[in-house]
């Protein structure tokens, strides 16, 4: 289900930059927005905003909450689903990110590994925060917008439970305590490992993975990356390259039905990701190492960059 975006209707001094990136729980928009007064909306999703360039002060009141600070590149400001806005003034001009979250930030599931009553987990309306966790978070994000093709949808995923996940720790109204950790054993991790050769050729997406574990999203990606060393979409990318590397020095297809086979959707995909990961294209590969060993091809020319 698509979020309701309001950024025309509330920012009607602005300019949308590009194209915005869309998941299904997810809405990136960078936009430059002008000086003066701006249109309040009641949100019906989550609004954070993250400044790329410029500086303006911002005077704003939400909820009877009166506000005012600076904007400046690296900051944010969040706007909670529902809030009630009667002011928001900018006296110059700032680029930004308005990245659209649904008002559930993360489901029941991953706030019953934390022990979290999910009634006491709204967020507060606050704003010029110098976060070098969101400033990270929403470089990643920029880099998601303007892009023809769509989303890596489990990269986004990762992206958007780990910025709901750092929200909620550090800007809910109420202090989150967690009281017990989940854990990801040998058992669980097998039956995700198998899942992911299975549908090596698929579209997996990040609550599949976690479902599979019996954990949530946020957590499982937390998980599956201090166990493997890899975060799961590229963990995912990994093993569809070893097998793409297979296929060329073994099998008869082509390179554009291995990029099918194995998930890159494309063979301009496939080669642009094969050559990053192992330093040469898969025509340069499938001369060079065909009917060789071929886990001695493989270790040579991927290992190494992993």
């Amino acid at each position: 289900m698509a979020l309701a975006k309001h950024g025309n209707e509330k920012y009607h001094s602005s300019t949308l930059i590009g194209t915005p990136a869309e998941g299904e729980a997810l809405r990136v928009e960078r936009r430059n927005i002008g000086s003066g007064a701006q249109n309040c909306v009641r949100p019906e999703c989550t609004e954070l905003v993250y400044i790329l360039a410029g500086r303006a002060r911002v005077r704003r009141t939400g909820d009877g909450k009166s506000q005012e600070g600076i904007a400046w590149e690296g900051t944010s400001r969040l706007v909670p689903a529902g809030t009630h806005e009667t002011q928001l003034e900018l006296d110059g001009s700032v680029e930004c990110l308005l990245i659209y979250l649904p008002p559930k930030l993360l489901e029941q599931s991953a706030l019953a590994d934390y022990g979290i009553n999910p009634d006491q987990t709204g967020l507060a309306y606050v704003g010029a925060l110098a976060d070098p966790i969101l400033s990270q978070i929403g470089k990643a994000l920029n880099g998601l917008t303007g892009r023809s093709q769509s989303l890596e949808r489990l990269f986004a995923d990762g992206l958007r439970t780990t910025l709901a996940a750092h929200l909620l720790r550090n800007y809910s109204v109420e202090s989150l305590k967690p009281t017990r950790a989940p854990s990801l054993d040998g058992k669980r991790l097998q039956r995700v490992l198998d899942l992911i050769e299975a549908r090596l050729g698929e579209e997996i997406t990040l609550e599949e993975l976690a479902r599979e574990a019996c954990l949530s999203p946020f957590h499982f990606s937390r998980l599956f990356h201090q166990t493997t060393g890899l975060p799961p979409h590229r963990f995912v990318i990994d093993r569809r390259i070893r097998a793409a590397q297979r296929m060329l020095q073994t099998g008869q297809l082509s390179i554009a039905e291995i990029a099918f086979d194995t998930g890159f959707g494309s063979q301009a995909n496939f080669t642009r990701t094969f050559r990053k990961l192992t330093g040469t294209t898969p025509g340069q590969f499938r001369g060079r190492y065909r009917g060789l060993g071929s886990e001695t091809a493989i270790s040579d020319h991927f290992s190494a960059r992993t």
